[in-house]
């Protein structure tokens, strides 16, 4: 067989490709984890002026308004918070982390200014620094389940998802069947490559009343990963068009076939 340089298969290229495949849809799952961990709402510590579920126009608009008063008095701390939370509602994250990372030096022991930080720290891809500073955020004494979920998504992005699992079951005992952290620990169990169990939790999870469009497009996510694509597709029409749906899945059913895992 001739396999001079330009005849060999190009066995590297390959593996190469299915890598990067394969690191995309850990990629996907880990954006979905980010995304819970630093949107949601409704925890103790949790800050007001959500732009979550905001159109661009509007969103922008909130940021301009909150930018504006952080202008005037850049020391008034709900301001900050309000401002870089509607930063990171536009993914605006490395101006979030620098607002909250003077705000934290100002505030070094605030439990709320901390908590905020830390995840706007995760959501600009810096987790090491991220899990540092949401250590501080709470105390095993006053535990935050938002915090918690929070720390649970920058293990896995650490690849500790024995670790991140126990964070969420620890969020799970303060708020039981918190539709964001079950979804998070839907997607640990897939990080894991436990994609049974994984289904089983993000089905509680979007089945909970206020369970909203990220966690049934993560449950869609994991059901087309086990290769349940007609019941993924079903799921995503709940939120999108029956195009953009199939749209969806069928990227996911490509890169799964093209992956060889």
């Amino acid at each position: 067989m001739d396999l001079s340089p330009d005849r060999r298969p190009d066995v590297l290229g390959a593996r190469s490709r299915r890598s990067a495949r394969v690191t995309a849809l850990r990629g996907m799952l880990l954006s979905a984890s980010l995304c819970l961990a630093g949107c949601q709402s409704g925890g103790p510590q949790d800050i007001t002026g959500s732009v979550g579920g905001a159109s661009e126009p509007d969103a922008r608009h909130v940021a301009e308004e909150w930018g504006g008063r952080y202008d005037r008095n850049p020391d008034d701390k709900p301001v900050a918070l309000n401002y870089a939370r509607a930063l990171r509602g536009m993914s605006e994250y490395a101006q979030a982390v620098a607002i909250l990372q003077r705000l934290s030096i100002k505030f070094p022991r605030d439990v709320e200014v901390l908590g905020a930080y830390g995840k706007a720290l995760a959501d600009a891809g810096r987790p090491r620094e991220a899990a540092a500073v949401l250590a501080h955020a709470h105390t095993p004494e006053r535990p935050n389940w938002s915090v918690l979920s929070a720390q649970g998504s920058v293990a896995d992005q650490l690849g500790d998802h024995e670790q991140a699992q126990a964070y969420y079951a620890a969020a799970l005992k303060i708020v039981p069947a918190q539709p964001h952290v079950l979804s998070n620990l839907g997607l640990s169990y897939a990080l894991s490559k436990k994609l049974p169990e994984a289904e089983t939790t993000l089905r509680q999870a979007a089945a909970e009343p206020d369970a909203d469009r990220p966690v049934r497009q993560n449950l869609a996510l994991v059901l087309a990963l086990e290769g349940k694509f007609a019941s993924a597709e079903e799921v995503a029409r709940r939120d999108l068009d029956a195009k953009d749906a199939s749209a969806n899945v069928a990227a996911i059913r490509r890169m799964i076939a093209q992956s060889n895992t």
